[in-house]
């Protein structure tokens, strides 16, 4: 197992600016010094970065697990079709990960409406990012997932490696699906075979 690490700051600098190309270069840059180095598969520990998964595959020879494709999997398996997604604005709004879950699995993926997606992704940014989890978040947080609730999703993606920090099963009405477990579910079994 090799691991390569970058600065957060610098990542969510350049996600800010929306300057996507250069992301998609370092993180094409990573890969392929983790391919180089003897990696077998490449794992990018976040939903949002995975907006560059097409420079990272294009750039070295190694498979990249995709989370969302991990959390597809997992929602098919348990039978559900139409979903929330809670994530970065960018995974909430830029459509790569929807998409994906669309296009690969069929599902129906819903989305807060835009004040619900600020406040999702500022969460994320202004608190989680930094460590700091508060209740009245997690309250915030319940009422978007009620609202998803309501509009059809039988299920929710947590699809920001830090909102399980903030939100537990025991926040939601409806199953929730941590991508982080479920991608590093699929590491284990890529590398157990």
């Amino acid at each position: 197992m090799l691991l390569l690490s970058v600065d957060f700051a610098d990542i969510a600098a350049l996600q800010h600016a929306g300057d996507w190309a250069a992301l998609g270069t370092r993180m094409a840059a990573a890969a392929r010094t983790l391919a180089d180095a003897g990696a077998k598969a490449i794992v990018l520990c976040t939903n949002t970065m995975h907006k560059v998964a097409d420079a990272i595959t294009a750039a070295q020879p190694r498979p990249l697990l995709h989370i969302g494709d991990a959390t597809g999997a997992a929602i098919v398996a348990t039978g559900h079709r139409r979903v929330g997604l809670l994530g970065t604005a960018f995974t909430m709004e830029d459509g790569f990960y929807r998409e994906r879950l669309a296009t690969r699995f069929g599902l129906d993926v819903l989305v807060p409406d835009a004040v619900a997606r600020a406040a999702v992704h500022r969460i994320i940014y202004d608190e989680l990012v930094h460590g700091v989890v508060r209740d009245e978040s997690r309250v915030h947080y319940q009422a978007i997932i009620a609202a998803l609730v309501a509009q059809g999703a039988t299920a929710i993606i947590l699809g920001c490696t830090e909102i399980m920090l903030l939100i537990a099963q025991t926040d939601s009405p409806v199953p929730l699906f941590d991508t982080t477990a479920l991608h590093a579910a699929m590491a284990v079994d890529f590398a157990t075979g």
